[in-house]
């Protein structure tokens, strides 16, 4: 075992350790429902902000996203995650945070298809919601062990990328079930501070091999690898650029693993200070990443045999060993912390939105304790097993499902979920057509990229479904202008109680006489 194995797996006992810790010492905060899925809507600023930031950002976006979008577009995929802090964190603290927070709360709902259903009326709306909540977060989640592999390949050739896999889901299921929300958001409060030490460290270390900042933008404006437009202010293809700036700052709207960070947060001063922490987070993370990886074209990487994961590994294989031990864990955080949020949160709305109505909502609180750890485990076993079988056998079906998982969760309840915060007249079939449209369109980008049917005679179809980022782009916005649209013209599908819902937002302060004018 060579001294950067010893380092590296050093690095992950100590990791791992803390994680087993925490997930024992909060055990005292998932008594109940309320306390396993919300925390008790007590989480503190930091605490929600860094929840919210590590649930975003996983291995996808370090070793895939960054790669990908970083060789496509050279240092203006910075923009990427610059649109992710200011679009995708900080815009959505402004507009949802606040809002969601009182509503949840007033209407007593612990879920994104629990909120569809008492906001609008509807335990069809919400059974819906839960089951496209099922379907297309399983392949999100499977696809977050996807950037492990070329990593752990790297640091410990020696190891099966499945035990890997194994390790690194018994150990996030162990501490979810163990401490529910409290002990994952501490733990994605303790992972988030090694993601902002990681990224800067691995920054600093690729621009130093490199001879410094101007040194790097020079080699990749003038190198036989890249060209002037890999280093210019908006890259190669701008319009491709504002595409995926909209999928993955819009997106996370209407993600149902990151709005629901507003439901257990503790207050609205806590809201305005995880704003700023949110936003602070993001800049660096997501901003880092993408600059990181806009620098992938001064290695030696073959992208048409390999694939675009390669890349980021292949710019570390030079660093010490210190720097990749480093990495390792800051993937490993990265990972577990979203793998935590994402089984949380499809456990808990397949137990309470979708089994309880079915039992006539006679579960007790034991009983549903009890099923949403046991779909806990089989939500990590599902996508342990999909992502081991997608390494091993590279399934073209299960990595266009993953494509296409963002973009249909996002199609599908940003819109409804947005206006049902600001405008009353909602109605409930508005919200059922933005379902529709959301995952229709997006089961069709999978049947395209699948070559099961074909767009190729049509230029506005083909633009439209070039790929899963441009449908899913299309997915969201056309849900902004639908929702508005039919719910004008079905205003007899509006619930009757929106005016007692809509009260939560008044507040009424009352001032005491310190001065009588009159005299």
């Amino acid at each position: 075992m060579n001294a950067s194995m010893i380092v590296t797996l050093v690095m992950i006992i100590a990791f791992f350790s803390v994680m087993m810790i925490i997930g024992v010492r909060t055990k005292k905060h998932a008594s109940d429902v309320n306390g396993f899925v919300l925390g008790s809507r007590s989480v503190g600023p930091w605490l929600s902000a860094f929840a919210y930031g590590t649930s975003y950002f996983s291995a996808v976006i370090f070793v895939g996203y960054a790669g990908q979008f970083g060789w496509n577009f050279g240092i203006a995929s910075t923009w990427i995650g610059l649109g992710n802090a200011f679009i995708g964190s900080l815009l959505a603290w402004l507009v949802l945070g606040r809002r969601t927070r009182i509503m949840t709360n007033h209407i007593a709902s612990k879920t994104m298809p629990d909120f569809f259903g008492a906001r609008f009326d509807s335990p069809a709306l919400k059974i819906a919601a839960s089951v496209i909540t099922f379907l297309f977060l399983i392949p999100y989640t499977a696809s977050l062990y996807n950037g492990l592999s070329r990593l752990f390949s790297m640091a410990f050739s020696g190891i099966d990328y499945s035990v890997c896999v194994i390790v690194m889901a018994v150990l996030t299921g162990t501490y979810v079930i163990l401490g529910g929300y409290m002990a994952t958001a501490l733990n994605d409060f303790i992972q988030g501070i090694v993601m902002l030490g990681g990224i800067v460290a691995v920054i600093a270390a690729v621009l130093c091999d490199n001879g410094g900042l101007t040194s790097a933008i020079e080699t990749l404006a003038t190198g036989s690898n890249g060209g002037w437009q890999y280093a210019s202010f908006l890259g190669p293809d701008p319009v491709f650029l504002l595409f995926v700036v909209i999928l993955t700052s819009l997106g996370t709207w209407g993600l149902p693993q990151m709005v629901g960070k507003f439901y257990a947060i503790k207050n609205e001063e806590a809201v305005k200070k995880g704003t700023v922490v949110s936003t602070f987070f993001a800049i660096i993370v997501a901003g880092g990443c993408y600059f990181l990886g806009g620098f992938g074209r001064l290695y030696d990487v073959n992208v048409a045999a390999e694939g675009f994961d390669v890349i980021i590994p292949t710019m570390l294989l030079t660093l010490s060993p210190y720097i990749i031990g480093i990495v390792i864990v800051l993937v490993l955080s990265a990972s577990m912390s979203t793998l935590s949020s994402l089984v949380l949160t499809s456990s808990s709305t397949i137990t309470l939105d979708f089994l309880n109505p079915l039992n006539k909502n006679q579960m007790s609180e034991k009983k549903k304790m009890l099923t949403i750890r046991l779909f806990i485990v089989v939500f990590i076993v599902i996508s342990a097993v999909i992502a081991i079988m997608q390494a091993k056998n590279k399934n073209m079906f299960i990595a266009q499902m993953m494509g296409v998982s963002w973009g249909a969760l996002a199609g599908a309840f940003l819109a409804p979920f947005m206006y049902g915060l600001y405008f009353k007249g909602t109605s409930r079939a508005a919200v059922a057509v933005s379902f529709i449209w959301g995952t229709g369109l997006e089961i069709i980008q999978l049947l395209i990229s699948m070559k099961m049917i074909s767009v190729a005679g049509s230029p506005l179809l083909s633009f439209v479904f070039r790929n899963s980022l441009y449908s899913g782009v299309f997915a969201m916005v056309g849900g902004l202008i639908i929702v508005p649209v039919v719910s004008v013209l079905t205003k007899r599908s509006c619930p009757k109680n929106v005016d007692r819902i809509f009260t939560c937002y008044d507040v009424n302060n009352t001032v005491g006489i310190v001065e009588n004018l009159g005299k």
